[in-house]
């Protein structure tokens, strides 16, 4: 069995309970996956199944399409709405203008540190578990491209999104940037990641649906490569 499996993650399961249910539904257990999804996001994840994980490396690189929601006036430990409120302030003069002028301001290539709660590993270590025992470490910035960052919509202090960026970007840490940028502070509280490379979500499964019918062929998901 060889092929790429697309599939639509489920909110509340991590990126490996997805391949976990993948891998019962297929029977096999050598899937791999191209890029994370928080528990709290939804949406494509793509998986390359069987000795097509040799390929992730090529997919990997490929820009990410997300739509979402954040609220603005708030922070929080985690930069979403899982983590506990670090501050409140208020969003008196913030209207849809101004947040779409901070949106334009993060589009290019800017410089992003890993948030604490993430699996970035420092001296052998995941941020995130230091993190949970209350240690917090410096953590060195990284150069990453948003290609896209539109504000789809803004009421009271909810902002709807759309943002296309390069692969290793972390969405919540660029809401968390906007909201600093305004001046009143910002987490995430929905996202759904849309499209990878040329892939959509709108073809893609529930991975405990999967099937070997429901794998692409890996001559046609690396079309613009030479052979």
């Amino acid at each position: 069995m060889l092929g790429i499996l697309l599939v639509d993650k489920p909110q509340g399961i991590s990126s490996h309970d997805a391949i976990y249910r993948a891998r019962r539904a297929l029977g096999i257990r050598k899937i791999g996956h191209t890029g994370t999804l928080d528990p709290l996001a939804t949406g494509l994840l793509v998986m390359a199944v069987g000795d097509a994980t040799r390929f992730l490396l090529f997919l990997v690189t490929e820009p990410k399409t997300y739509v979402g929601t954040a609220k603005l006036g708030v922070t929080t430990t985690t930069q979403d709405s899982e983590g506990d409120i670090v501050e409140e302030r208020s969003i008196e003069g913030v209207d849809v203008k101004r947040v779409a002028d901070a949106c334009s301001v993060f589009v290019g290539q800017i410089e992003q540190t890993p948030p604490m709660f993430s699996a970035v590993k420092i001296d052998g270590k995941r941020l995130y578990k230091l993190a949970r025992k209350g240690i917090e470490v410096a953590r060195r910035s990284r150069s990453v491209e948003v290609l896209e960052f539109d504000c789809l919509s803004y009421e009271s202090d909810t902002l709807e999104f759309r943002v296309t960026c390069s692969s290793g970007t972390y969405v919540r840490t660029l809401i968390h940037d906007l909201g600093e940028h305004l001046g009143v502070g910002a987490h995430m509280t929905g996202l759904r990641r849309t499209r990878a490379g040329t892939f959509e979500v709108a073809d893609a499964t529930a991975p405990e649906a999967a099937t070997p019918e429901s794998l692409v062929p890996l001559e046609e998901c690396l079309e613009p490569m030479p052979m």
